[in-house]
């Protein structure tokens, strides 16, 4: 329970560090101007991409934290956590299909391993949303049988 309590609050402060992260997009994205000159350029088409990607990923993680919860108060096999499970591969499939048009804008070699990241999370989410389906389906027989 430890690991799960500080994989908790770990998860907290990456909810309200990446609010924070996108709430400076803005200057940051400037800045990056400054090194970068393709992030000058297309600041406007830039900041859409990484606005949205970043909401995304804060859904994400706003879902994760949901699905702790149920881990901490020992019932995770419930439907919400299946819910939770296939928005995580949508929004992980849209952050990678939004990376993949950017690259057109700003090529980088993080973004080609952000798409694999986001992909492989995605597939992943899915899979797991169908054998949490799968346990809450084998809970609810069992919890009717007692």
């Amino acid at each position: 329970m430890k690991v799960t309590r500080f994989t908790k609050g770990v998860l907290d402060f990456m909810f309200y560090a990446g609010i924070l992260i996108v709430l400076s997009l803005p200057v940051s994205l400037k800045i990056l101007g400054d090194y970068f000159p393709e992030y000058r350029q297309f600041y406007v088409v830039l900041f859409f991409f990484l606005f949205l990607s970043g909401i995304f990923a804060l859904l994400i993680i706003r879902e994760l934290r949901c699905m702790f919860r149920t881990v901490l108060a020992g019932d995770c096999f419930v439907e919400h956590n299946v819910t939770s499970l296939k928005r995580m591969a949508v929004y992980s499939f849209c952050i990678a299909a939004l990376t993949l048009i950017r690259l057109i804008l700003a090529t980088t070699p993080a973004a080609v391993v952000e798409i694999l990241v986001f992909l492989i999370a995605g597939l992943f989410s899915r899979v797991l949303a169908d054998v949490f389906a799968q346990a809450v389906t084998y809970k609810l027989e069992n919890d009717f049988t007692i």
